[in-house]
């Protein structure tokens, strides 16, 4: 843990287990004890302590009394999560259109050039970054603090998820594609169409998804 510099010690450790049991590193059963994981990761168990007790809230773990037990991501999270982007995004894509601001576009076509950079890059991590980005900037130009409150959650939730699922590039490409033709739409002011494009894009990448983690499910 001696690389990390910028976020507090307990962050970077909540950081690191969080990505460690999505991605399956901690299969889901698996007990991870503050002793256990001190030794690994090489810190204290403050730290540690106040880590699991994040990921407890985040539902990826359980307190047993003798240890955490790794709950992980389940397929019934996963598909809720992304159910409701499917129902609230189109909302907020069509409401970011009727509100939009040349700020907002500004910073919006901002991100589409990165996204397409680090595209053909192949540069996962900052694509998912971009990516993330992009959904957040949208919600934030849709001037409805009850959707926004709803959505931005969830997306950081998924951002977390697609670490596995985004190393296709056809997928990157075509999820690229997606972003930029949503931009389109809310440029040229049809708010109809950016939510019908973000609800079909949020269709596909819930699919991608949960393809993507089945051989994690179905371990035992």
């Amino acid at each position: 843990m001696a690389d990390f510099r910028t976020t507090s010690l307990a962050d970077q450790v909540f950081e690191k287990l969080e990505k460690d049991i999505i991605l399956g590193v901690y299969p889901r059963g698996e007990i991870l004890t503050e002793l256990k994981l001190a030794e690994q990761l090489g810190v204290s168990r403050t730290p540690i302590r106040e880590a699991l007790r994040r990921l407890e809230q985040e539902q990826l773990i359980e307190d047993t009394g003798k240890g955490s037990l790794v709950l992980g991501l389940t397929p019934e999270n996963l598909i809720d999560i992304m159910d409701i982007r499917i129902h609230v995004e189109p909302m907020v894509a069509y409401y970011a259109t009727v509100n939009q601001t040349p700020e907002g576009i500004a910073e919006l076509s901002h991100v589409i050039d990165l996204l397409e950079f680090y595209c053909t890059k192949h540069d996962v991590e900052h694509l998912l970054q971009e990516d993330n980005l992009f959904h957040n900037t949208v919600c934030n130009m849709c001037g409805r603090t009850v959707m926004k409150n709803i959505l931005l959650p969830l997306i950081r939730k998924t951002g977390k998820y697609r670490q596995i699922a985004t190393d296709n590039h056809q997928q990157q490409e075509k999820s690229f594609e997606e972003h930029r033709e949503i931009y389109r739409a809310i440029l040229s002011g049809d708010a109809d169409l950016a939510a019908q494009l973000t609800a079909s894009h949020i269709e596909q990448a819930k699919k991608n998804m949960i393809e993507r983690y089945e051989h994690i499910w179905a371990k035992p």
